[in-house]
């Protein structure tokens, strides 16, 4: 494998890409890319068929690899603030969330780190846990891609205040394929992120006995015909795919509806984004209103 490597996931799918870097031991960072198109056609090998023409863009996630081994992940779509990431997992809770965010805010990984375990907020073990998974998110996100710009920089490494983690590959190529299909398939029942949710009129029999994972109650609490499915899965700090699998969860349970969402401003993670109808001061918040329904049913 060259010192740097370009192409397309379309040309060099994901889990070929890490079965290179795992065979060949290598270091470095692998960037991916917006796809731009320039409006020209690439003729492809057979002389025949052609392609649209796609060049880098903004650039949408970098993952790095130490002698083989996958390290760290960040993405431009997804807060990697540590505080965040011990959030998501439930290692934090909101209020502490939201605290250490507005006191931390400048802090490296490695500094809050620290901060957090001498404070026993959290330990050496729920920060591992957290960016690992965090890491494979962003891994399993990059599998559903298939024709982003790409490039290999080998020798690169994360800045030193970050915190990494050694992860083998081959499980993680073994699980690429599996979520693979799995992302296919949810693609296919919701394929537009576009739409909104709402509540429907009246609970069916589906709401009894019905339980929640606190990811679908992150979701269900910014569920409003003015917020977009991708517009809640930035603010829930959720990958299309993550997001997918709870909208999909919740619509077979009867719990929401699609709908076309209504005109609204671009809302933003964390301020600006409608919450759901009736979270004012003089009237009961929708969430609470849906578990008293629940619990009549």
């Amino acid at each position: 494998m060259p010192r740097q490597l370009r192409g397309t996931l379309q040309d060099l799918h994901t889990t070929q890409l890490l079965h290179l870097i795992n065979l060949a031991k290598k270091t470095g960072t692998l960037h991916v890319y917006e796809g731009v198109k320039t409006g020209r056609e690439i003729i492809m090998g057979d002389g025949e068929t052609k392609r649209p023409e796609v060049v880098p863009g903004k650039e949408r996630v970098k993952v790095a690899f130490r002698e083989g081994k996958l390290i760290h992940a960040v993405s431009a779509e997804r807060d990697g603030h540590l505080a965040t990431v011990l959030h998501k997992s439930g290692k934090l809770n909101d209020e502490q969330h939201r605290i250490i965010r507005q006191k931390a805010a400048q802090a490296s990984d490695k500094a809050l780190a620290l901060l957090l375990i001498n404070a026993n907020y959290v330990s050496q073990q729920d920060i591992i846990t957290s960016v690992r998974r965090f890491t494979l998110d962003i891994m399993y996100d990059v599998a559903t891609w298939e024709k982003e710009p790409f490039l290999f920089e080998e020798a690169e490494l994360p800045p030193v205040d970050r915190i990494t983690v050694p992860i083998d590959l081959e499980p993680v190529i073994y699980d690429l394929s599996q979520k693979r299909v799995d992302a296919d398939r949810l693609s296919k029942e919701l394929p537009n992120l576009d739409f909104a949710l709402k509540f429907p009129e009246a609970p069916s029999e589906k709401f009894k006995g019905i339980q929640l994972s606190v990811e679908e109650w992150r979701v269900v609490s910014f569920i409003n015909p003015k917020n977009s499915i991708r517009q809640i899965a930035k603010a829930c700090n959720m990958t299309d795919m993550e997001i997918r699998r709870v909208v999909i969860g919740l619509l077979n349970a009867g719990l929401v509806e699609l709908v076309r969402p209504a005109m609204a401003e671009p809302a933003r993670a964390g301020s600006g984004m409608r919450k759901p109808m009736g979270v004012t001061k003089d009237q009961r918040p929708m969430i609470e209103k849906l578990i008293n329904r629940i619990k009549s049913v």
